[in-house]
């Protein structure tokens, strides 16, 4: 068993601290001692700045009413720059997608998060994501010209697409970006570059799946 799993500290204080950082994504017990002994070793200052920036992701940090992107206000900047379009819909999964679309530069339009796809398997229903407020959308703003489903190329990303598409059909365009990003892959992983091209090439949707 590594040394890491079985060690006894001397600081239940430390061990407390070590057991929380380790609940990160990527991060193991080693790591997760790493950065407690550096918060340790360090001035109060930097170790209060962390302290104040995590508490206020849990006090201070909101979904955004209308996309759901996280923001500081109730609606976010993106949905508050009046200098991007608004007639486009970009849907994604999630907030890194949004991210990750917004790095390329290629996008001037506006986001819908949905908060994850359609997975039968995870006990993931239309139900649990923002599909509804989608819908919402498309019916209270009529001058909507365009969805652009940018959701991971898998099983499970392209029957959300047909969901949607199937809900909206005959009320606004619906398209997907490009398949430059490889099946089964994650958007958020894609570079800027292939990513920023598939969103410029996008095609229209054609429902072609049956479920």
């Amino acid at each position: 068993m590594p040394i890491f799993e079985t060690m006894k500290f001397s600081s239940k204080t430390l061990e407390k601290a070590v057991d929380a950082l380790s609940m990160l994504p990527s991060i193991g017990r080693k790591s997760a001692l790493r950065l407690a002994l550096h918060l340790a070793d360090n001035n109060t200052e930097k170790k209060d700045k962390i302290i104040a920036a995590v508490m206020a992701l849990r006090d201070d940090l909101k979904s955004c009413k209308k996309c759901h992107n996280y923001s500081d206000n109730d609606i976010c900047d993106i949905c508050a720059d009046v200098a991007r379009s608004h007639k486009t819909i970009c849907v994604v999964e999630s907030v890194k997608d949004v991210m990750a679309i917004e790095n390329t530069q290629q996008f001037s339009g506006v986001y819908h998060v949905l908060g994850g796809v359609i997975s039968p398997l995870e006990g993931v229903g239309p139900e649990d994501l923002h599909i509804e407020s989608l819908l919402s959308r498309v019916k209270e703003q009529d001058d909507i010209e365009e969805l652009i489903m940018a959701i991971s190329p898998t099983i499970e990303g392209d029957t959300t697409i047909y969901y949607i598409s199937k809900l909206l059909e005959g009320k606004v365009k619906v398209s997907t970006i490009a398949r430059g990003v490889s099946f089964g892959g994650e958007l958020e992983y894609a570079d800027e570059l292939t990513l920023g091209r598939s969103i410029h090439s996008r095609t229209t949707y054609t429902q072609e799946i049956t479920i």
